[in-house]
C-alpha cells in the first residue's frame, strides 16, 4: 500500500506541473461518449502515456487522454477513455486513475459507460441512470492489505451511487426533455458478449444493463468517500434474454449518436451541483 500511495503521489505532481486545475469534480467518458471533453474550456490535455504509472487504454473508441478544465461553472477532470480487467490491468490498475482524480481534488465522479440493455421498457440510445449495481467480476480492487489514510478495511455500499446526485439528474432530464431510465447495472469482465442463457441469469437476478467496466472504479470512489453518479448509454439489447445481434461498429454507433444528449444532461447537472 506505501507502494501505491507513492504511486498516487508521483502521479498527481507530474498532472499538477501540467495544469494549474484543481477538479471539484472527475468525469470517466466510456465507449462512444470521449467527445464531452471537446466541451471543457481552458483544458489542459495529458496523454495516459506520458503520466507515470498511468495504464495505457488498448481499446480503438477510447482517446487515452486527461483533461483537465472548466466545464459549466466547475473545473474538471476528466477521463477520455477508461482502462477494463479485460485487457489484462488488475482491478488495482484498472481504478487507478480514480485514485488519482480524488487526490487531484475531486470529492464527487461522473462515470458513464455503454451498456447492455435488459428491462423490456428500454430502447438502443436510452440513457440509464444506474441506481445501484452487481458485482459480477469476481474479484474486487480492494482484495489486499488496506490502508486506513486511504479508506476504512471495509467501506459501506448501502449507498453506492449518490441518492442526491440521483434526484438531481431526474429533475434535469425532466426540465430539459431528456428520455431517462434507470436501474441496476451488472458488471462482468469481458471480452465477450453474454450468451442467451447468460443474459436470462442476469435478469433473473434484477439487472437492467450489463457492461465490462464501472463497478470496480465505483468501489474504489466509495473507498476513498466520493459521490458517485453512473449513467449508462444502452447500445444494445437482449429482452427476455432474446439477443438482437449488433457489431462493435453498431454499438459504437448507437453511442456516438446517444452522446450529444448524454453530453448535454452531464453538462446542465454539473451547472446545478452545489
Amino acid at each position: 500500500m506505501e507502494d501505491l500511495k507513492a504511486k498516487v503521489t508521483e502521479s498527481v505532481e507530474f498532472i499538477n506541473q501540467k495544469s494549474k486545475i484543481k477538479p471539484e469534480i472527475a468525469i470517466i467518458l466510456g465507449t462512444g461518449l470521449g467527445r464531452l471533453a471537446e466541451d471543457i474550456k481552458e483544458k489542459e490535455i495529458i496523454p495516459y502515456s506520458e503520466i507515470p504509472n498511468f495504464p495505457v487504454s488498448t481499446v480503438q473508441s477510447h482517446s487515452g487522454n486527461l483533461v483537465l478544465g472548466k466545464l459549466g461553472n466547475k473545473e474538471v477532470v476528466a477521463m477520455q477513455g477508461r482502462f477494463h480487467y479485460y485487457e489484462g490491468y488488475s482491478l488495482k490498475e484498472v481504478t487507478f486513475p480514480v485514485r488519482v482524480m480524488k487526490n487531484l481534488g475531486a470529492d464527487l465522479i461522473i462515470i458513464s459507460n455503454a451498456a447492455g440493455g435488459m428491462n423490456r421498457f428500454f430502447k438502443r440510445g436510452d440513457l440509464m441512470l444506474i441506481t445501484d449495481h452487481i458485482n459480477l467480476f469476481g474479484d474486487n480492487p480492494l482484495i489486499g492489505p488496506n490502508d486506513e489514510e486511504l479508506g476504512p478495511r471495509f467501506p459501506d455500499m448501502s449507498e453506492a451511487y449518490s441518492q442526491k446526485l440521483i434526484e438531481l439528474v431526474k429533475k434535469v432530464a425532466l426540465k430539459e426533455k431528456i428520455r431517462l431510465q434507470e436501474g441496476v447495472y451488472a458488471g462482468l469482465t469481458g471480452p465477450t458478449l453474454e450468451t442467451s442463457a447468460e443474459y436470462r441469469f442476469l435478469i433473473s437476478i434484477g439487472a437492467d444493463a450489463v457492461g465490462m467496466s464501472t463497478v470496480p472504479e465505483v468501489i474504489v470512489a466509495n473507498h476513498m468517500g466520493m459521490k458517485v453518479l453512473g449513467i449508462s448509454c444502452i447500445t444494445d439489447l437482449a429482452i427476455d434474454g432474446v439477443i438482437e445481434g449488433v457489431s462493435l461498429e453498431e454499438i459504437l454507433q448507437i453511442a456516438s449518436n446517444a452522446e450529444p444528449v448524454m453530453t448535454k444532461l452531464v453538462k446542465k447537472v454539473i451547472e446545478k451541483i452545489d
